[in-house]
C-alpha cells in the first residue's frame, strides 16, 4: 500500500480512510494512517516466553518486526483457511508491529462523524473498541491498537514513575482540558499529569464533546483564558477528530490562544505536518509523558 495515493487526507477536515479486515467472521477497521503495508504472510520465528498473543518476529526489509495474532489477542478462533491470512505492517507509538488477520478487504473514506462512540453497557477500561461504524449489512468496530499492544507488553504505555526524573513538583492552579477517547488512557493521562502537579483536569471523550463544551461556555458570556490554560487533544476520536477539534479551536476568535498540544500514537516525522497545518502549538508522541509534561510548562507555567 502507497501513501502517494491520495490516502494522506488534508488536515482538519474530520476525515479518514480506514482498512477493513476480518477476523473469522467479524468486521473490523484500521485508520490508514498506521498502516505501512499488506503483505502475505511468511515464515515466523517464534520467540521462547513470548505473550501467547505474539507469533513470533518475521524479517522485513532487514528489520525485525513482532507479529501479533490479532484473533488470539481478542479472543476469537483462528483462521479456517491460514495460507489465505494477511499480514499489517503497521507504525504507531514509533514502533513497527505486524498484525496477522484473517482477511483484507477494502478501504472506506468516511466522516469521523459516522463513528459512533461505543456504548457504556460493554465499554470500560478494558474495551478494545474505540468506535462502531453502523453499514446496512452489518457493523465495522474500530480496534484499539495500541490497547492491544499496551496488553500485550505494558512497558509501551506511558507510566507516572516515569516522571521521576523532573524531580520534585509543585501543585499548580492551572487547568487542562483533556479530549481523549480511550477510557483507560483519559484515567492514566489524569493521574499521571496529577502526579506532576497539574491535577486540574477536565477530560472529553472526544472532540466534538469538547468542542460543545467550549462553545457553551463561550455563549455564557465566561472568558476562556479564565477557565482554561490548556488543551490536549488526541487525534483518532469518534465524531471529531483532533486534527479537526485543533483547526476548529485555532480558527476560532476567542479561542485561539489557547495552547494545544496533539498527543497521539500518530506523531511520526511524516505525519507532523498534518498537525503544523492545522496550528497545533506542539506534537507529542504517546507514551512520552515526560516530553508532555515539559511541553506543559513551557506553556503555561
Amino acid at each position: 500500500m502507497r501513501q502517494d495515493q491520495g490516502i494522506l487526507l488534508e488536515s482538519g477536515t474530520n476525515e479518514l480512510e480506514i482498512v477493513e479486515f476480518g477476523i473469522g467472521e467479524n468486521r473490523f477497521g484500521m485508520n490508514v494512517i498506521k498502516v505501512k503495508e499488506i503483505i502475505n504472510p511468511q515464515p515466523i520465528t517464534k520467540v521462547p516466553h513470548s505473550h501467547p498473543s505474539v507469533e513470533g518476529i518475521i524479517d522485513i526489509r532487514g528489520e525485525v518486526v513482532p507479529v501479533v495474532d490479532v484473533a488470539h489477542a481478542l479472543g476469537f478462533p483462528a483462521s479456517d483457511h491460514p495460507e489465505k491470512d494477511k499480514f499489517i505492517l503497521s507504525e504507531f507509538n514509533q514502533t513497527k508491529i505486524v498484525f496477522h488477520v484473517h482477511t483484507v478487504t477494502q478501504i472506506h473514506r468516511i466522516s469521523w462523524e459516522q463513528i459512533e462512540k461505543p456504548n457504556q453497557m460493554y465499554q470500560g477500561l478494558d474495551t478494545q473498541i474505540t468506535g462502531v461504524i453502523k453499514r446496512e449489512e452489518d457493523m465495522l468496530l474500530l480496534l484499539d491498537f495500541e490497547k492491544v499492544v499496551a496488553d500485550i507488553n505494558p512497558e509501551t504505555s506511558m507510566k507516572k514513575e516515569q516522571l521521576r526524573e523532573l524531580g520534585q513538583r509543585e501543585r499548580s492552579s492551572k487547568k487542562i482540558l483533556i479530549a481523549e477517547d480511550s477510557a483507560m488512557l483519559r484515567a492514566v493521562l489524569q493521574e499521571t499529569l496529577s502526579e506532576a502537579g497539574y491535577d486540574q483536569t477536565v477530560s472529553f471523550e472526544n472532540g466534538r464533546e469538547a468542542w460543545d463544551h467550549l462553545a457553551e461556555m463561550i455563549e455564557e458570556g465566561k472568558t476562556m483564558t479564565d477557565e482554561y490554560q490548556l488543551i490536549i487533544t488526541d487525534i483518532e476520536m469518534p465524531m471529531m477528530d483532533g486534527h479537526h477539534f485543533t483547526k476548529l479551536l485555532k480558527d476560532h476568535e476567542q479561542l485561539q490562544v489557547l495552547p494545544v498540544v496533539i498527543f497521539s500514537s500518530l506523531i511520526t516525522e511524516d505525519l507532523r505536518h498534518k498537525g503544523e497545518r492545522v496550528g497545533a502549538d506542539a506534537q507529542v508522541s504517546k507514551p512520552e509523558i515526560v516530553e508532555l509534561v515539559k511541553i506543559i510548562d513551557q506553556n503555561i507555567l
